[in-house]
């Protein structure tokens, strides 16, 4: 099959260097829908170079080049078709704040290969470190569909239940139009997010917005909503992507603060609330 599983597990880690800079940052921070209004002061601290903190999910765009999904295809033992693979599932530990200008190196290897029936999933795991020490470890779940049957260990299973009650606190997020054409700006230029018919081919009747955009707005929300917009609170953001966001589209964020965690549920409203990010959890330091 396409995805062998002993040469994947068995290859040696892939060692690249990455930098950024103030205006990366901000070209994120604008893609996942930052800077409106425009002269609120707590959202100029995503958008101002002299207020700028960096949201942690930025390191999952950090450096530019291929995100995770497609850096997974580039790795030894797997050769797929890009229209088969789907973006299952991201988690993200950050060991400090991030810098808002740094070189670092990322290394990034395949740690493990799920049999799930009718598809594989692989997990790439990217830690990356600057001169300073550790910056943050993250795990993208890659689901290739029509790869699966051969016996392997089907790994764990889908994420954890919706929480029971009502939410604390509800958040509505507009997606705009044009936003995964911003968005792909960031390095992410899967034709998924942008060509009609290669969505088509892949079984979307349009375009669809990354994945890793809906992580990062849902992240914002969070912070915003109750980490008092401060970023340095976030350790750790991990989500199930349930289902897709199309540009234009509403979500509705839902969230149940605990001690020292945000668990958190996002559908989209104009479909009835379908879920998109699901299994979703914050973990954070107290203020």
């Amino acid at each position: 099959m396409p995805v062998d599983t002993e040469r994947a597990l068995a290859a040696a880690p892939r060692t690249t260097e990455i930098s950024w800079t103030p205006e990366d940052v901000q070209l994120y921070h604008l893609g996942i829908g930052a800077g409106v209004p425009a002269t609120d002061p707590r959202e100029l601290r995503y958008t101002l170079e002299s207020r700028l903190h960096v949201l942690p999910s930025f390191a999952t765009v950090a450096g530019g080049g291929p995100p995770g999904v497609i850096a997974a295809l580039s790795m030894p033992g797997v050769d797929v078709d890009l229209a088969r693979v789907l973006h299952g599932g991201q988690s993200l530990r950050v060991h400090r704040p991030l810098p808002v200008r740094a070189a670092a190196t990322r290394t990034d290897r395949i740690t493990a290969v799920h049999d799930k029936g009718k598809a594989a999933v692989l997990v790439l795991r990217s830690d990356a470190a600057d001169t300073d020490g550790p910056l943050w470890t993250a795990e993208a779940q890659v689901y290739v569909r029509g790869e699966g049957g051969w016996g392997g260990d089907r790994g764990p299973s889908a994420g954890a239940p919706e929480e029971p009650g009502a939410p604390d606190r509800t958040v509505e997020r507009p997606v705009r139009e044009d936003q995964a054409l911003l968005y792909r700006l960031t390095g992410d230029l899967n034709p998924l997010h942008a060509d009609p018919e290669f969505a088509r081919r892949a079984g979307f009747d349009r375009p669809v917005l990354h994945g890793l955009c809906t992580y990062g707005m849902t992240l914002k929300a969070v912070v915003d909503t109750l980490l008092d917009g401060d970023v340095t609170r976030v350790r750790s953001w991990t989500a199930r992507f349930a289902g897709v966001t199309y540009p234009g589209e509403t979500l509705r964020i839902r969230m149940w603060r605990g001690d020292g965690a945000v668990r958190v549920a996002v559908g989209a409203v104009e479909r009835g609330d379908v879920p998109v990010l699901a299994g979703a959890t914050v973990e954070f330091t107290q203020g």
